[in-house]
């Protein structure tokens, strides 16, 4: 079946989209998969996805710049010289490598079934409640008593291996790693800020991998031009970056439980919409 064009008016609610709920626990390609299918009657596609979430990684680089900055300065002096290697931005460093390397192997294996039959909306809908009731014992049974100081290498390899559950839209990156942080004990904004740092190689090795078949995409789909892609990642990193202000400052006061709830309406909802043949799930 030959791919429908997409409209200026869905590539800008699309990257809107996608700027608002990236960073939030509840699942960016979820939310892209609903809107575009309940409103636009399509799917906006996996590789739409993958490369609008270039301009919310953006937003984590310019948001976290000093940062990154920071850590790779630190983890090249420890290569460099054995005595620099007994600080945090060093071992945060290696940290944010080795918890990468899960998402990028099942990545590239499962790349075809990610782009496919993951997309299906009952799967989608029961994912969001699902890992709803996970967040919601996260942040019950978590203790929360380690900051981001305290993070250790068993932290990331958890929170690294969490980070592949975010293959299949709904479950959510940042939910699945923030809730591995808190089961590991880490307070709510040092696993949430360790889940930023953690998701920026993944998400932008993903977006680069598929730019190609957003720009040509086959089959089914929603088809964005070159133009509308580039302002729908634009609008996705101006949206991201507030994103990222005011959800680092949400997380310091109040709990994960008003994501849960959502989640769980949000789900329902879909799944009320599929059983009434209202939409279809592929």
């Amino acid at each position: 079946m030959i791919a429908e064009s997409m409209s200026w008016v869905q590539a800008l609610v699309l990257g809107a989209v996608q700027g608002l709920t990236e960073f939030l626990p509840i699942s960016s390609s979820a939310h892209l998969r609903i809107v575009s299918e309940v409103f636009f009657g399509d799917d906006a596609g996996a590789s739409f996805t993958a490369v609008t979430q270039l301009g919310t990684e953006a937003a984590v680089l310019l948001y976290f710049a000093r940062d990154i900055g920071r850590i790779v300065a630190a983890w090249f002096r420890g290569i460099a010289d054995k005595s620099q290697r007994d600080t945090l931005d060093y071992r945060m460093g290696w940290y944010v490598i080795f918890a990468t390397i899960p998402i990028g192997v099942l990545g590239f294996v499962f790349k075809d079934a990610i782009r496919t039959g993951a997309r299906n909306l009952w799967i989608i809908a029961t994912l969001l409640i699902v890992f709803a009731v996970v967040i919601a014992i996260a942040e019950k049974v978590g203790r929360q008593t380690r900051p981001i100081e305290k993070l250790t290498t068993r932290d990331g390899l958890v929170m690294g291996a969490a980070q592949c559950l975010a293959l299949i839209p709904g479950v959510s990156r940042s939910g699945a790693t923030t809730s591995a942080g808190l089961f590991m004990g880490l307070t709510r904004a040092a696993a949430v800020r360790f889940s930023f740092l953690l998701a920026i190689p993944a998400v932008t090795a993903s977006g680069l991998f598929s730019l190609p078949d957003a720009f040509e995409p086959a089959g089914e789909g929603l088809q964005a031009s070159g133009s509308q892609l580039v302002v729908a990642t634009l609008v996705a990193f101006v949206l991201g970056y507030a994103s990222i202000a005011w959800l680092l400052r949400f997380v310091e006061n109040h709990s994960l439980y008003w994501f849960v709830g959502y989640r769980i309406v949000v789900g329902f909802a879909v799944l009320g919409l599929l059983a009434t043949g209202v939409v279809a799930a592929n």
